[in-house]
């Protein structure tokens, strides 16, 4: 991602600062999550201790847990849903699960295509959704991601299937870019010239390209930065030499990001704390978290960039708002059933 946008500094104590410590309720805050990295501990463990608030973690499945959040109700304890896509974060706003909130801090520091457009989620970490490729077996990969429906791809491609939802959100914002008929087209080309039955996560399709079972993989940078700084099993680096990789329509709408995000819970009891929380999601300390312990793109211009996800190059992204995006995704489910990708 482009690294020319201007800097916005706000310190994790500015955002205190602007919060009453009366607003601190009974000191704590319920975060319901369904990331499940590791490394995201720091993120928690530094508010705790800059705040006093403690956060008490419910984990699971992003659907999961927004039907025990619809379904506990005005009893619902959880002031936080953090989840990881788009997709996930329009339905929760959908089942009427958040709230909206003003924040001055989120306002200023998240990008308006990243958030919500009446303010019930945020985005706080992004990935980019690129093209990989075998060095030896594809001279010319495609530069785009409608290019990767041409007949001389066919039997090349590996994806995800089409119940995984960065598969959804990606044909939801080329309905959105190139319109519903382009995008089915498109749908139909990229099955014609799939290399197997869509099988696995994006580890797996890009142990595809390793394996030689496929040419060309879609998917997530953070999982191909995570190969570069550390080892993943079926991704030697040895082989990771003959990877290349593609990030597409820089000439067009610019490369698909996928986000993850958060918003305040509709009945959250202690709703100032989770505004706080968010606000120091946002903050240059937590923003460089996402990116060097989970090998993500920040959403807050400026913010360094780890060395594995810096590695990958700079690059456009689309601009999109991914509110929009989001709207499509009962449309591409329909196009995904009508052209047989399963």
């Amino acid at each position: 991602m482009s690294c020319t946008h201007p800097t916005h500094s706000l310190a994790l104590a500015t955002a205190i600062a602007l919060t009453s410590t009366a607003a601190y309720a009974d000191g704590v805050v319920n975060l319901y999550s369904s990331r499940h990295y590791d490394t995201d501990e720091r993120l928690y463990s530094d508010f705790e201790e800059a705040t006093g608030i403690t956060i008490n973690r419910l984990e699971g499945k992003g659907d999961e847990l927004i039907t025990r959040i619809a379904l506990e109700g005005r009893n619902s304890p959880a002031d936080i849903f953090l989840t990881v896509d788009t997709s996930r974060l329009e339905r929760a706003k959908n089942e009427g699960i958040l709230q909206s909130i003003q924040s001055d801090i989120l306002d200023a520091r998240v990008p308006e295509n990243l958030q919500d457009n009446e303010n019930q989620w945020f985005g706080f970490s992004q990935r980019a959704r690129i093209v990989f490729y075998d060095k030896t077996d594809v001279p010319n990969p495609p530069l785009d991601y409608l290019s990767l429906a041409d007949p001389q791809y066919a039997g090349m491609v590996c994806h995800r299937s089409s119940s995984n939802v960065y598969s959804q959100t990606l044909l939801s914002a080329v309905i959105e870019n190139h319109g519903p008929e382009k995008a089915k087209e498109w749908a139909e080309g990229v099955v014609l010239n799939f290399a197997r039955e869509p099988i696995g996560g994006d580890t797996d399709q890009l142990r595809a390209l390793v394996s030689g079972e496929c040419d060309i993989s879609i998917s997530n940078t953070y999982y191909f930065a995570r190969a570069l700084r550390t080892d993943v099993d079926g991704l030697p680096k040895e082989a990771l030499d003959n990877i290349g990789w593609i990030f597409p329509a820089q000439e067009a709408e610019g490369a698909h990001m996928n986000l993850s995000g958060g918003g305040v819970a509709a009945h959250a009891p202690n709703r100032e704390n989770a505004i706080l929380f968010l606000e120091y999601l946002s903050s240059d300390s937590a923003q460089k978290y996402f990116s060097a312990g989970n090998d993500e793109f920040p959403t807050v211009p400026g913010v360094e960039l780890s060395p594995s996800v810096a590695q990958l190059g700079e690059f456009r992204a689309d601009a999109v708002d991914l509110s929009n995006v989001a709207k499509n995704i009962p449309e591409a489910v329909k196009i995904f059933n009508d052209v047989g990708w399963y």
